[in-house]
C-alpha cells in the first residue's frame, strides 16, 4: 500500500506570452490550479489543470472543500478507484467544466506519483508506443495577426522542419479568411499540414459554406466549426465536406466523445487532459477513438500531452502553444519537427518551485 498522508491545492496566475485572440475570445492569462499529494514513502506527486482567465477559484474551492479531504489515508496506487470515488462525490456538478478541471488536477498528481514510484516516465507507463511525436504550431496563427505576420510565422515554422501549421478563422467575411489561408498555403507549400480553427463561431450553415470555400486548400482539419454541444451540426458538416472535422477541447466526458464518434461527427479527436478530468479518462477517450480508427491530436497543454500522445498508437500531433515557461526550468524538447517525450520519472515537467511560489494568488 502507498498511503496518502497529505494533500495541498493552490492557484497560480500566468500571463500569456503574447496576445492571443480567436473568433470568440481573448486569452489574457492562464489560471493554473495545482495539487500536491504526499505518500507515506516520502514521494510527492504534482498535478495541475487550468482555465483561460476565469473560474480558477471555483475549481480551487471544490478541491479544498470536497475532493482532497476524501484522499487522505487512501491507497495512491488505486488511481481508477480514486477517480471513480471523487467523480461519484460530485454527481450534482458533473458533467461540467469546474468538476472536470478539479478532477484533472488530482488525477495528474496521482499519475505523477505512480510514475515516480515506478521510476518511469509517463509516456511509458501510460502505454509506451513511441518516444516522440509530430508537432504543429498554433502560436503563429492567432486571428488578430496580419496576413504578413501569419505568412512570416508559418514560413519560420516550416523552415524549422515542423510538419504542421494551424490558423484561426472567423473573420466577418469568408473572403478575408480565404485570402489569409491562401497566402499561408502558398508559402508553406502542398506537403505541410494546414489546419484551421473556428472556435465554435459559425452556425452549421455558415460552417458548410466556409468548408466549401476552404476545400481547394487541402486542409488537414476544420476545428470546432460550430458549438460543441451541436453534435448533429458537426455530423451534417462532416457528411458534406472532404475536410476532416476536429472536436474535443470543449467536451468534458467520455460519453460526449462516444456520441460524436458513433454519429461520425468527429474525424480528429482533440481531447484535453484538463477538461476531460485527467489522464485516466484521457486514455479512455484515446482508446475509444482508436476503436473507431480516429486519431488523437489533443488541445493545448503540450508539456503534458507530449507524453500522452506518445503513449498511444493513434496519437497524431502535439499542439505548440508555449504557456508554462514562466514556471519551468526546462522547455519542451523538439527534434526534427517532433516533440520528444521526457524520460524523467513522473509527468516530466521540471517545475521551478520558486517561480510557482512567486505567482501564487490563492
Amino acid at each position: 500500500m502507498r498511503t496518502i498522508v497529505a494533500t495541498r491545492a493552490y492557484l497560480v496566475d500566468i500571463p500569456v506570452e503574447q496576445v492571443r485572440t480567436d473568433a470568440v475570445q481573448a486569452f489574457l492569462k492562464q489560471e493554473t490550479v495545482f495539487v500536491e499529494i504526499d505518500s507515506d514513502d516520502g514521494l510527492t506527486g504534482t498535478g495541475y489543470s487550468y482555465t483561460i482567465g476565469t473560474g480558477g477559484r471555483s475549481v480551487l474551492a471544490l478541491l479544498r472543500e470536497t475532493l482532497l479531504p476524501r484522499l487522505e489515508g487512501r491507497d495512491a496506487r488505486c488511481v481508477e478507484a480514486l477517480w471513480a470515488d471523487l467523480h461519484a462525490s460530485t454527481r450534482a456538478t458533473s458533467v461540467g467544466a469546474i468538476t472536470s478541471l478539479a478532477l484533472a488536477a488530482v488525477d495528474t498528481a496521482l499519475w505523477d506519483l505512480r510514475c515516480r514510484a515506478a521510476g518511469e516516465p509517463l509516456w511509458r507507463v501510460a502505454g509506451g508506443y513511441r518516444s516522440r511525436v509530430p508537432l504543429y504550431d498554433t502560436e503563429g496563427g492567432w486571428l488578430q495577426l496580419s496576413t504578413e505576420d501569419l505568412v512570416a510565422g508559418a514560413k519560420a515554422t516550416v523552415d524549422a522542419g515542423w510538419p504542421g501549421v494551424k490558423m484561426k478563422v472567423g473573420k466577418p467575411g469568408v473572403a478575408e479568411d480565404l485570402a489569409r489561408l491562401s497566402a499561408v498555403r502558398e508559402v508553406v507549400g502542398p506537403h505541410v499540414d494546414l489546419m484551421v480553427d473556428a472556435n465554435q463561431s459559425f452556425t452549421p450553415a455558415e460552417a458548410r459554406r466556409r468548408a466549401a470555400a476552404f476545400a481547394p486548400l487541402d486542409l488537414a482539419w476544420f476545428e470546432e466549426p460550430v458549438p460543441a454541444d451541436d453534435v448533429a451540426g458537426h455530423a451534417r458538416l462532416a457528411a458534406s465536406t472532404t475536410i476532416p472535422v476536429a472536436v474535443g477541447e470543449s467536451l468534458y466526458s467520455v460519453g460526449q466523445f462516444r456520441e460524436y464518434l458513433e454519429r461520425g461527427a468527429a474525424s480528429i479527436v482533440q481531447v484535453d487532459a484538463a477538461r476531460i478530468g485527467g489522464i485516466t479518462p484521457w486514455l479512455k477517450v484515446a482508446h475509444l477513438a482508436e476503436a473507431f480508427d480516429v486519431v488523437v491530436c489533443p488541445h493545448f497543454l503540450m508539456e503534458l500531452h507530449v507524453s500522452l500522445v506518445a503513449a498511444v498508437p493513434n496519437g497524431r500531433y502535439v499542439e505548440h502553444i508555449p504557456q508554462l515557461r514562466a514556471l519551468t526550468r526546462t522547455e519542451l524538447a523538439v527534434e526534427d519537427g517532433h516533440a520528444v517525450a521526457p524520460e524523467e520519472p513522473g509527468l516530466g515537467i521540471d517545475w521551478d518551485r520558486d517561480a510557482v511560489d512567486d505567482r501564487r494568488v490563492a
